[in-house]
């Protein structure tokens, strides 16, 4: 599993740390009191390997030096797998001037770039959603909440988190704002 980019600590109620993984491990050794960790990417609940000093949890969080660039062509990260289509789909790709590996990359670049807005508001839902639900599931004002997220409702979604503590508020609202800027 990959280190988040961004991620935030709380300690109960109160938000302990926000910013890059190693930033927030280092103000997590300090807590006192039990603290929980979210990706801000996916609202996923995180852990960190915090033994050692300051500086190897650090180096485990930033991970290994970059090796030094090899010499010659670069490596694209091309993976070969198995592909099942149908014979006229086969016909087809054939008939592409570019090949047919060419034409299935702007194939798919082509439905990436379309399908980007919504996978972002998926994405910012799915992980708003997974926040409030391990903080604040108990709240009153949760089930709401997070229907009137789905359903894109910006403004009862902010009234009805109202009345959360400040950071737990802020920061569910901070993880759902790409759900409501795209609408």
């Amino acid at each position: 599993m990959t280190e988040p980019a961004s991620c935030t600590a709380f300690v109960g109620d109160r938000q302990l740390a926000t910013g890059a993984p190693w930033d927030v491990a280092l103000a997590v050794r300090r807590a006192a009191g039990p603290v929980l960790i979210f990706d801000d990417a996916t609202g996923r609940q995180i852990d960190f390997d915090l033994r050692g000093s300051d500086e190897e949890v650090v180096a485990r969080l930033r991970g290994p030096d970059a090796p030094a660039r090899p010499r010659g062509r670069p490596k694209l990260g091309v993976v070969a797998r198995e592909v099942t289509l149908l014979p006229r789909h086969w016909d087809w790709l054939a008939a592409q001037p570019e090949g047919a590996s060419a034409a299935l990359r702007r194939l798919i670049d082509q439905a990436r770039a379309q399908g980007a807005q919504a996978d972002a508001v998926r994405q910012a839902r799915t992980a708003a959603d997974r926040f409030m639900m391990a903080m604040l599931g108990d709240r009153p004002g949760w089930e709401e909440a997070s229907r009137a997220l789905y359903a894109g409702d910006a403004p009862r979604f902010q009234a009805l988190t109202e009345p959360w503590p400040p950071d737990l508020r802020d920061h569910a609202r901070r993880l759902a704002a790409p759900a409501f800027a795209a609408g």
